[in-house]
């Protein structure tokens, strides 16, 4: 990890104005004064900018960023970017890092940066035979693939390993070629599909087969981001509520309804920080949900025990194909601001952070759903959403939402009713 911060501890950070908390994070992170005017101006995408990432561009649509605080990650503090439209995914991640930041916070780890593409074969009427073929031509596979990105290989990357399955479907019998190939800071789409394409004709050659879909594949099992976390008994409120959470846990591990939910849990921490960073949040949750499903069934994407000294212990791993390189984290101002306050060295260290923050998400759903239930927070920030909606303006937002929350009722209705008796109408 690069040079971390002094501290992410931030005492009243919530309790701030909006450019006090942007004078802060940049005193901290060392953002210069065009990174503080993006922020003061809600990040607004350059028209320019925007007409050459996507076609038809008519203009942007912000979402929300935020600053999850108390975050220690390998022994270092960092401040986290989150872009999230949802209330307390923020407050979530702060409050579990601070539960777990006197006991040393989280500990991450990265099975690689290795991306797969698949090449399809079809019309084989030896299957078998043909994918004998297709693994002798390692060495040109190799050859081929490597000199798509000339870069890429001076870097380090390249080529690294090739499989070849046999799989039954409605069209007959299909040859799937997996070529491994190691993207480094990248997350590797444009790489790995250009290194299929050049590849498919040969495969065809080599076999007599036809080839057709040639596309990487956002099942990353080779490039898996793991954290682990110890939460002391004592800093989460006693045994009986790290036996609700542990119960909370096994109804997510044992049913595919639960899990679902207990999943988009966790990706409310992981997609915010992906989206922040300009990465592919589509390609990391299709990732996240196939890889929950890897034993034959949806489960849990995160595992929790007792310790032997009885304290909770969480534990994530999923599949993190994210970059530093290319696409909307070099093109975005605000994905590129964003990276400065992480300020990461590699892919793999990004991936790691996203992992830890998907497993505070995680802790801190749960924690909710065993103790006060998820409403109650949930609402209480929710309630500032309603007051909007129900016109309220300026000062009138938080008042009018202390108001919603001491009602009990966070509902549009009885906003505007309240609304009104504050105006003295």
């Amino acid at each position: 990890m690069s040079n971390a911060i002094a501290s992410s501890r931030i005492s009243g950070f919530h309790k701030q104005s909006v450019p006090e908390r942007v004078q802060l994070v940049s005193t901290l992170t060392q953002l210069d004064a065009a990174d503080q005017d993006l922020f003061q101006n809600c990040g607004n995408l350059p028209q320019d900018v925007g007409n050459h990432m996507i076609e038809n561009f008519v203009g942007t649509m912000t979402i929300p960023v935020g600053i999850a605080t108390n975050m220690k990650v390998d022994g270092k503090d960092v401040l986290i970017p989150m872009a999230t439209e949802e209330s307390s995914v923020v407050a979530a991640v702060c409050n579990a890092a601070r539960q777990s930041y006197e006991h040393g916070g989280f500990v991450t780890s990265m099975s690689g940066t290795q991306m797969i593409a698949q090449i399809q074969l079809v019309n084989i009427s030896d299957p078998i035979h043909a994918r004998l073929c297709i693994l002798e031509k390692r060495d040109e596979i190799r050859v081929i693939c490597d000199a798509c990105d000339p870069l890429l290989i001076k870097l380090g990357g390249g080529f690294r390993d090739l499989e070849v399955r046999v799989i039954d479907s409605k069209s007959g019998p299909m040859v799937i070629t997996h070529i491994v190939v190691d993207t480094l800071d990248a997350m590797g789409a444009n790489a790995v599909n250009t290194m299929a394409e050049r590849l498919a004709p040969s495969i065809a050659q080599w076999t007599g087969g036809r080839t057709y879909l040639r596309i990487l594949s956002n099942l990353a099992d080779r490039r898996l981001a793991r954290a682990r976390c110890v939460w002391r008994v004592e800093d989460i409120g006693g045994e009986e509520v790290r036996d609700g959470m542990i119960m909370a846990y096994n109804f997510a591990e044992a049913d595919p309804y639960r899990a679902a939910t207990h999943n988009k849990g966790i990706m409310n921490g992981v997609s915010a920080v992906v989206l922040a960073t300009g990465n592919d949040t589509r390609a990391v949750e299709a990732g996240a949900h196939a890889y929950a499903s890897r034993n034959g069934r949806y489960s849990s994407l995160t595992s929790w025990e007792v310790t032997k000294e009885g304290h909770l212990a969480g534990v994530i791993e999923l599949p993190m194909a994210v970059g530093l390189i290319g696409g909307a984290t070099k093109l975005h101002p605000m994905a590129k601001a964003a990276l400065k306050i992480l300020n990461v060295g590699s892919a793999s260290e990004l991936a790691r952070i996203i992992a830890a923050v998907g497993l505070a998400q995680n802790f801190s759903a749960m924690k909710a759903l065993a103790t006060t239930g998820i409403q109650k927070g949930h609402m209480s920030l929710h309630s500032h959403n309603i007051a909007m909606m129900a016109g309220a303006v300026g000062e009138e937002v938080d008042r009018l939402a202390k108001i919603l929350v001491a009602k009990g009722g966070v509902r549009i209705d009885i906003a505007e009713k309240e609304l009104a008796i504050l105006r003295g109408h």
